[in-house]
């Protein structure tokens, strides 16, 4: 699916931004923007993707997204039927990663929401949230200035100090994702990312960055230490993990859906990556989650 910017300039007035959403569906556009995004979701079910997290959402979930961090919630098709009466609710906050300044940040009283703000990167899902949490969020609307922002506050650190949070993107999206600054190399990257499940070459990579292969191959391995090939399974491999841990397919399954042609390899790499093999990493997983 297509990539979109949405721009929220309107952020230059104000510390952050309230919309209370009250929709037959939410927007069905895979986007991003540089503001973080707070949600939560009032009426609505479907399917909420964020990086390379796919998920069924459902009522009453809230969920912190970074900073360029791609999203979207995806109604089930019944929301889209001619003559449905059903609605998509949700309010959603928008801020700047800095919008208290870089200082305040800095503050031990804020070390927590510092914490919470960086690793919102990720994607956050705030699990058996409370509900006081959930009325705050709802009356913030209601206040101005001054007690609105110190409300906010007080929203984000309720979540920071929250103690079930279920990171939701992998770490090997997010570091495809990161720009970069070089146009060439960003392009590199998001074409890695849309196409990492399917069988991609070098070659195929270079040129997308208007080099040969062989002077792609030692920039690449430059500035990320590590060659294409390396690279490239790291981003298969997280999303692997993922897919195991949402236990939805079976670990031959995994590997095909990954991007890997064959179990063995899959396998190697997978043990290489993470220090055990996938039948390991999903034991212990289980063992966690009980």
């Amino acid at each position: 699916m297509k990539l979109h910017f949405i721009d929220r300039s309107n952020l230059d007035v104000n510390s952050f931004t309230i919309k209370h959403n009250v929709y037959p569906n939410f927007l069905k556009i895979w986007h991003y923007h540089p503001e973080l995004e707070l949600v939560l979701i009032l009426k609505s079910t479907g399917t909420r993707f964020i990086g390379d997290s796919i998920e069924k959402f459902k009522e009453g979930e809230v969920v912190l997204i970074g900073e360029n961090l791609p999203h979207m919630w995806l109604n089930e098709k019944k929301y889209f039927e001619e003559n449905s009466n059903l609605v998509s609710e949700a309010f959603a906050f928008h801020f700047k990663k800095d919008f208290l300044g870089n200082s305040l940040l800095e503050a031990p009283e804020f070390k927590d929401i510092k914490i919470l703000l960086e690793n919102s990167k990720f994607g956050l899902k705030f699990r058996k949230i409370n509900s006081d949490v959930k009325i705050k969020m709802q009356n913030l609307s209601t206040l101005d200035g001054f007690d609105r922002l110190i409300e906010f506050l007080k929203i984000l650190m309720d979540l920071a100090q929250h103690k079930d949070i279920k990171f939701l993107s992998s770490t090997g999206f997010i570091n495809t994702f990161k720009k970069t600054g070089n146009e060439n190399l960003d392009k590199t990257y998001a074409f890695i990312f849309k196409n990492f499940t399917n069988q991609i070459t070098l070659e195929d990579v270079a040129s997308i960055a208007n080099m040969n292969p062989s002077s792609f191959s030692r920039f690449f391995k430059r500035v990320n230490r590590k060659s294409f090939n390396e690279y490239l399974n790291e981003i298969r491999i997280g999303y692997a993990c993922k897919l195991l841990t949402e236990h939805r397919y079976n670990i031959t399954t995994i590997c095909y859906e990954s991007g890997f042609n064959n179990i063995s390899n899959f396998n190697r790499q997978f043990k290489k990556i993470t220090g055990k093999s996938p039948s390991k990493f999903l034991k212990n997983h289980l063992l966690v989650a009980n």
